[in-house]
Parts: C-alpha cells; structure tokens; sequence
C-alpha cells in the first residue's frame, strides 16, 4: 500500500517537474552560496569559486587558535602597518586592492574587532583602523556594555534583560577562532533552501487524500476492508517518507556542495565568531544541527497541515496553497505591522522554523510560565507537539469521509 501511494504521487507529470525545481534550486543556492567567498590575488584582481574558498580557509586557518587579548593586539598591529603600506594610501584602486588582499588572512578576525567596537546592532567596517593594541583589553568587555547601551532603549522586562545578561555572561572566553566563511555562506543560502522545499514538499503531498474524492474513487476505496484503517495510515506514512527522504537528500547535498570543499572547518568555534552578538551559547557545529532539524520539522508540520486541508475540503488546489501561504505571508506582515504584539505572534509562526539561523543572531524573547526563552527553542517545542497532534487528526478527519 505505501508503495502504491508513493508510486501514485510520482506518477502526475506535475510532481515529476518538482523534483527538476528542487535541483534547480538546489543549484542555485548552491552557486549563490559559493559566490559570497572572493580571494584578491597579488595583482589586486578578484577570484571568486571553490579556489578561491581553499585560499581564503588556508590564509584564515593560520590565524586558528585561542582569541586571546595578545592576539588581538597583533591583528591589531598587522592591520596598522599594512593601512602605512604605499599601496594601502595610493589613490589608485588596484593598488588598494592589493594591500586588501594582504589582510584577507585577518579579516575574520578584524570583523569580529569592528563588530565589538562598534555600536550594538550597526557595523563600522573602519572601527578596527581606529584601534591600536592597548585597545585589545576592551575586546569581550565592550560585548557586555553595548548590550547594556543597547537595553537602555528597549522596552525589555526586567527578567528578560536579565536572561540576556546571564546569558552573556555565560560564554567562556576567549573563543576559539578558525575560518568560518563557508559556514557563513551555507547559512545564508540555506533559507532559500529550506523555504523552497516547504512550499515544494507541501505541493507533493498535497493530493494525496483528496485523490481518491476527485477521481470518484471513494467509494471503492472506503469500501474496501482496509479503507478505514491501513489504508488511511499508508497515506500518512507516504506523506511522511516523501517529505523525509526528499528534505534530507536535498539538504546533506547541499550541505557536501557548500561545505566540503573546506571539511567543516570552524564546526567546533562558538557562534559568537559568526554571529557576534548572539546570546545563543552553542558552537556552529550544534548550530548546523539546529538549523537542519528545524528545517525538517518545519517542513513536516506544513505538509501534515497541507494533508489535513486536503482530507478535509477534498480540493489539491487549497491543500497546496497551505505552505505557499504559511511561508510568504508572515513576511508581509511582519513588515506592514511594526508592532510589539504583532512582533510577537509573527515570531511563533511555522515559516521562523525555517530562518532558525536568523534567530539565533536576534533578539526574541518569550515568557513561559515565568522561564524566559529564545524563540528557537519554544519553536521546537511548539511546532513538535502540533506536528505530532496533527496525525491522529488527520487519521481521525480522513476514517470518518462520507461517502457522496
């Protein structure tokens, strides 16, 4: 029965040209992931794929190792005497890009110096170029006072800016610092991904109980001595295995295609050496894992929605509009509504399940019971207990269909 379920799903030309989508999309993530790496060779001119990435990981990689103040203080100077260098004050451009390009081996480092020294939430690309290495002392301090800055003009609860300030205070330093770049394209391409095969997926299993009704098969169907019962759970099964085959086929190749061109370097740094300013204490490894897993039951929970909708109004149509909908609109809103409620209930919707990474670099905050939460971790916990509510839901919608 689940084979001819799935075999069903794959037969419609339609869902065929699905799968072509998805390893467009797959593609071009993929390419816009890689695109976001550039090396500026001796001559000043930019080289951009997956050489480009193995030099811009070889140059970071030998400044790996513990960010301690003294080695602060050394990007610090490195980056001093290359602005003295002739090529760093000529007027001409390529010559600028060549002295660029001498600092590409500590640039990871220098962006975390301007993220630190600048104020909460804004970005001086030149703050490093003020500094000199007396001011290395101040570097994981001024994490601490520019959040307390920042605080002082939020409407925080006082036990939510306590939560941040633990949390703050809870990151060991120093870090451990390696090449990340990779991490940082994989991420940002990964939403694409995920929002593709949402919508995609709940395309796919979008039929698959209105099928039956449209093809005035249910009367046969409900008919038969397993209609109401191992048949129903084959459908739920089938939807199952095609959204959990499909999503993690697509993201482990896009996860091979990104980052295996670098072997997972920088998997055992904290978050904090991608997202400065997160207060989310895991290393980018356990952030991969977060990002895959919300992914997945972001993905499920729309497509068991899509099936609910379809076993209940019988029409494909609506069923598939389900996550086309779920993803786009809170968009929207989010942007025409700039309110604190509205900020709220736009944070608890299904489509955050699939901009995880994008949470963890802000700050949404939630009371439960009197325990403040980020909203990735309520978004599990919520999204899990709905997803798993849904399937006997649907069985139960589906075991009582009249027959017309």
């Amino acid at each position: 029965m689940l084979y001819y379920e799935i075999k069903k799903v794959f037969s419609r030309t339609i869902n065929r040209a699905v799968l072509v989508v998805l390893a467009v999309v797959l593609a071009a993530a993929t390419v816009m992931a890689l695109r976001l790496t550039y090396w500026v060779n001796d001559a000043g001119e930019s080289e951009y794929g997956i050489g480009a990435i193995q030099k811009m990981a070889e140059a970071q990689h030998a400044w790996a190792g513990p960010l301690t103040e003294e080695r602060i203080a050394e990007v610090l100077e490195e980056n001093a005497r290359i602005n003295r260098s002739p090529q760093a004050q000529s007027e001409d451009i390529q010559q600028n890009d060549i002295a660029y390009g001498w600092g590409q081996g500590i640039a990871g480092i220098r962006d975390l110096i301007n993220c630190s020294f600048s104020p909460f939430y804004q970005y001086d690309y030149y703050a490093a170029d003020a500094l000199t290495a007396a001011d290395a002392a101040d570097f994981y301090g001024n994490r601490m006072v520019r959040l307390e800055e920042w605080l002082s003009t939020k409407t925080f609860s006082d036990a939510e800016e306590q939560y941040l300030a633990e949390k703050y205070n809870e990151l060991e330093t120093p870090l451990n610092y390696d090449y990340v770049g990779s991490w940082d394209g994989f991420f940002q391409g990964v939403v694409t991904v995920q929002m593709f095969l949402a919508m995609l997926l709940g395309f796919l299993v979008s039929g698959i109980f209105s099928g039956e009704i449209q093809t005035k098969a249910d009367a046969v169907f409900f008919a038969a001595q397993h209609g109401r019962g191992k048949a129903i759970r084959a459908k739920l099964l089938a939807g199952f295995c095609i959204v959990s085959v499909l999503y993690w086929v697509v993201f482990l190749v896009y996860t091979v295609l990104v980052l295996g061109w670098t072997g997972f370097m920088g998997a055992d740094c904290m978050l904090q050496v991608l997202e400065w300013r997160s207060f989310y204490n895991i290393t980018i490894g356990q952030e991969y894992w977060l990002v895959a897993f919300g992914g997945y039951l972001g993905c499920l929970f729309l497509s068991s929605l899509a099936m609910l909708v379809s076993a209940k109004t019988h029409s494909t149509v609506l069923a598939a509009l389900v996550s086309f909908v779920a993803v786009f609109i809170p968009s929207f809103l989010a942007n025409q509504i700039d309110r604190p409620l509205m900020d709220k209930i736009v944070g608890l919707l299904p489509d955050q399940l699939l901009q995880l990474h994008f949470l963890t670099s802000r700050f949404k905050l939630y009371s439960v019971g009197g325990t403040v939460v980020g909203s990735a971790i309520l978004l599990f916990v919520l999204y899990t207990a709905l997803t798993l509510l849904l399937q006997p839901a649907l069985y139960a919608s589906f075991r009582r269909q009249e027959v017309r």
